[in-house]
């Protein structure tokens, strides 16, 4: 875990590979010392860019990304590096883009598994830092033991979190914290995930969701839920936990040490001769067995341990899983270790799940939020929520009075500033949506809908300066966008254009 992240120069992965679906070569090099990404479409010259990666992120297992920034903001590289196949090739969910992809942002939330003392992005933006997006490298004594300086200061006599020393609730929720992610994850009303600190129930901070009928390998980064599942686990109730079998501290190296060091956690409980003698004496690794290596469908390029710790390799999952249930359909969801869940929760987790395509959700995300709008007062992302879900409804009047209460709580909101702007635009008040506009994009220059919108405001406004000034200044950060650049051609005739 201390080796989850680090600067890009003491994990480098160089090479170079064309992407066919676009066309665009690829390639990180090291040059003068720095590791850099370049990229380029041979028959698009205006594609071209390079970028100094500042940071890797991952520890190797099963995989490595890089990250960058550019005038604050930061972001993630397009191109990772496999460790199955050991070779670069595109992030999942880019693999048949036809063109350069837009810059990734990268949100404080995806780096808190992987740094420690994540800091919160500037206010009303993204992905802009302008101090240091986290503290320090990798997972850190902090992130399991709690404030680490009184226990320092006093010579270790202030206690800290020991997770062997507390209840099993908030034990399981430091491992639960970066090893669950389900399918959707919702923050509870108020609460950041970043401000989880050992010693808290995660629930108070997450609340974690799945489809009925995917069963808990259809997913990456499962291992408590799968773990759930096990016989192991189910007959051992809270005795058990992650940490039966891994040792924060240590990890074994090579493949005998691994084998002799897992095997030894298990015959801590199938004791007898039968199990440390004749059981497979050819063959000490357990897991190659019980625990194999699994694709998950999310994630392409990768393969993880099975956690489910089945008796026999080709099982199926335990017949009472919740989740593996297959006339369920696929459009319901359910909550996994996350007690206190609310009607709230739920909406958001079905409008999370349309906001990643699954457009049958929307009427129960509706529903959900629209049947509890009295209690949402204050609560800005359920506010959004629903605000958004109005104007898919054509419900304007409503849209714009709950985008306008989300700005009284937060005045840089982004999506609200970003949706009310589109209503006043729509209703033919320009200038108020500029004005909304302007200082959101001043803040968001990479956010390629917000310049997009902006532009063709202002040029319909008749300030087409000002348009060419958007779209040249989100090109920066997205070379590679060709409707961008075609928007700067037609600019002279925008003012002619329907709203």
């Amino acid at each position: 875990m201390a080796n989850a992240s680090g600067l890009a120069g003491e994990r480098l992965k160089t090479g170079a590979f064309e992407h066919k679906p676009s066309g665009v070569n690829y390639s990180l090099s090291l040059q003068d010392s720095q590791l850099m990404l370049t990229y380029k479409d041979p028959k698009d010259p205006e594609t071209a860019a390079s970028r100094k990666l500042e940071y890797f992120l991952g520890s190797g297992h099963l995989g490595l990304t890089y990250l960058y920034s550019l005038n604050s903001y930061l972001f993630e590289s397009p191109v990772a590096y496999y460790a199955a196949s050991q070779s670069l090739d595109m992030k999942p969910g880019l693999e048949s883009m036809t063109q350069a992809p837009p810059a990734l942002p990268v949100q404080a939330e995806c780096l808190r598994c992987h740094m420690s003392a994540v800091q919160h992005s500037d206010s009303g933006t993204i992905n802009r830092y302008s101090r240091l997006p986290f503290l320090h490298a990798g997972i850190t004594c902090e992130s399991c033991h709690g404030d680490m300086q009184r226990h320092l200061m006093t010579g270790g006599q202030a206690m800290v979190v020991n997770p062997s020393r507390i209840n099993a609730r908030l034990r399981d929720s430091i491992c639960i914290s970066c090893h669950l992610e389900g399918d959707i994850s919702v923050e509870r009303a108020g609460h950041s995930a970043l401000d989880f600190k050992p010693g808290d129930p995660i629930s108070d901070y997450l609340a974690y969701f799945v489809y009925s009928g995917q069963g808990a390998t259809k997913r990456g980064v499962s291992e408590v839920e799968q773990l759930s599942l096990s016989r192991c686990k189910r007959t051992s109730g809270d005795a058990m936990s992650c940490m039966s079998c891994h040792d924060p501290h240590y990890t074994p190296t090579g493949p005998r040490e691994q084998a002799a060091f897992y095997r030894k956690k298990c015959l801590a409980c199938h004791t007898g001769a039968a199990f440390a003698t004749a059981h497979h004496a050819e063959n000490p690794d357990c897991t190659s067995c019980h625990m194999p290596r699994t694709g998950a469908e999310n994630i392409p390029h990768v393969a993880w341990t099975d956690h489910r710790i089945l008796k026999y390799p080709e099982a199926a999952a335990p017949s009472n899983d919740a989740t593996a249930n297959p006339a369920a359909g696929g459009d319901t969801l359910v909550p996994i270790f996350s007690p206190g869940t609310t009607r709230r929760d739920m909406a958001l987790a079905y409008y999370k799940g349309l906001l990643e395509g699954t457009f049958v959700l929307q009427q129960k995300a509706y529903e959900g939020l629209e049947a509890i709008k009295p209690e949402l007062s204050g609560d800005k992302d359920a506010l959004v929520a629903l605000g958004i879900l109005s104007e898919e409804r054509r419900d304007s009047r409503q849209a714009q009075e709950l985008f306008q209460e989300v700005l009284k709580l937060d005045p840089r909101n982004l999506i609200a500033i970003s949706n009310l702007g589109t209503q006043l635009a729509k209703s033919g008040d320009l200038r108020g949506a500029i004005s909304l506009w302007r200082p959101a994009f001043e803040r968001n220059e990479d956010v390629v809908g917000l310049a997009k919108n902006l532009a063709q405001v202002e040029c319909i406004a008749g300030d087409t300066a000002a348009a060419r000034a958007t779209l040249q200044r989100t090109l920066l950060y997205n070379p590679g966008l060709r409707d961008v650049r075609q928007m700067l051609t037609r600019l002279p005739a925008c003012t002619t254009e329907k709203q």
